[in-house]
């Protein structure tokens, strides 16, 4: 096959072809040579069954076979996860209306007439065959993604466990402990130790001015630098993307808040319980639109309110890998630009950052690198 230059060449297909007349085996099989792939032969439904494997592409099935026909043979096909989504075309000498729709409920994806066409042939497995590919590739890409989450978590909750094993209700430990994590979280940002720094010193500053108790205050100093810490289970490429995420890398990146809430949960901890409430309620907008929950209004844990214009700004006036840090004029120009659509933040935070944006402005000129 030829391939275009610098390209790898595509591998062969593995093509199962089930019929009872050696001549049509014979026939598809050299469609299939001709095509570049491989064709794995069969001349029953039993036999189909018992040559089915995980590395099979696309079966082309006869209808009309003895014994397991070939309406049979698919039904048992998708009863089994591990060729549920394995494409079939029914190769058939029926035409009737009956005869397609009894090949789609029996989980067929595609059917052909006899005698077939090979340029026919070709545009329908060509088809199948990308969609089947792309499966694949999502399987894969799941799969390396959730291995990758499940060692870092089952990491992480072992250093919690050793952790707490050592006493994690003294404060000095705990302070320690969130800001190791919070940094390994966003290792890769260059200005990581400093957006912690005023994560921390923002969020304590508005909950301060909401006029929390000073406990209260202390907590939210300590555990906003965990918001992102789900961040952790989201691929480099994702994280370090130097341009707009596409939709699916957008609901990838999104799981950060669900990811971080999993890392924290169930802990005896007063500061983790809160850091857990902060990393999956962050993203969460006042007008509803936000995520994961979509909660709106008061419904968002307060850490979660307060934590949202702290991150917010932050974000606006950092540089990122896909932007370059806003001057402070802009970044206030986006926040009160969502506020009116939104709202994005709840009002009264908001309008406590405003009142006391000179504070705010401090705090960034002490915390930076």
């Amino acid at each position: 096959m030829n391939t275009p230059k610098g390209r790898a060449p595509t591998p062969p297909r593995r093509i199962l072809v089930a019929d009872d007349e050696a001549v049509n085996l014979k026939v598809l099989a050299a469609f299939l040579r001709d095509m570049g792939h491989v064709a794995v032969l069969a001349d029953c439904g039993a036999a189909v069954l018992q040559k089915l494997k995980p590395d099979i592409d696309l079966v082309l099935l006869d209808v009309l076979m003895p014994g397991i026909d070939g309406f049979e043979t698919v039904r048992r096909m998708r009863r089994d996860p591990a060729y549920r989504d394995i494409p079939v075309i029914m190769v058939t000498a029926l035409t009737g209306k009956q005869d397609r729709l009894a090949a789609v409920a029996a989980g067929a994806n595609d059917f052909i007439a006899k005698p077939i066409d090979r340029t026919e042939l070709k545009v329908r497995m060509d088809s199948l065959l990308r969609m089947k590919a792309s499966q694949d590739e999502v399987k894969r890409y799941q799969a390396s993604l959730e291995e990758m989450v499940t060692q870092r978590t089952e990491a992480l909750s072992l250093a919690l466990d050793n952790l707490q094993g050592m006493q994690l209700s003294i404060e000095a430990s705990q302070r320690e402990t969130i800001m190791r994590l919070s940094a390994a979280a966003e290792y890769k940002d260059d200005n990581t130790a400093s957006h912690i720094k005023r994560m921390s010193a923002y969020s304590a500053l508005l909950a301060r001015q909401l006029g929390l108790p000073d406990h209260d205050v202390d907590v939210v100093r300590q555990a906003s630098p965990m918001h992102d810490v789900g961040k952790m289970g989201i691929p480099d490429a994702i994280l370090l993307k130097p341009g707009k995420l596409d939709p699916d890398e957008w609901e990838l990146m999104k799981t950060h808040t669900v990811i971080g809430k999993s890392i924290l949960a169930e802990s005896d901890s007063e500061l983790l319980q809160a850091a857990e409430l902060i990393a999956y309620s962050h993203h969460e907008r006042y007008d509803g639109t936000g995520y994961p929950k979509g909660l709106s209004g008061e419904d968002i844990p307060l850490f979660g309110r307060i934590c949202a214009v702290a991150d917010v700004f932050d974000a606006l006036t950092t540089a990122r890998p896909y932007k370059e840090a806003y001057p402070n004029e802009k970044a206030l120009a986006v926040m009160r630009s969502e506020q009116e659509k939104g709202p994005h933040f709840d009002p009264k935070i908001f309008s406590l950052f405003l009142d006391n944006l000179d504070e705010f402005l401090n705090i960034q000129k002490k915390c930076h690198d």
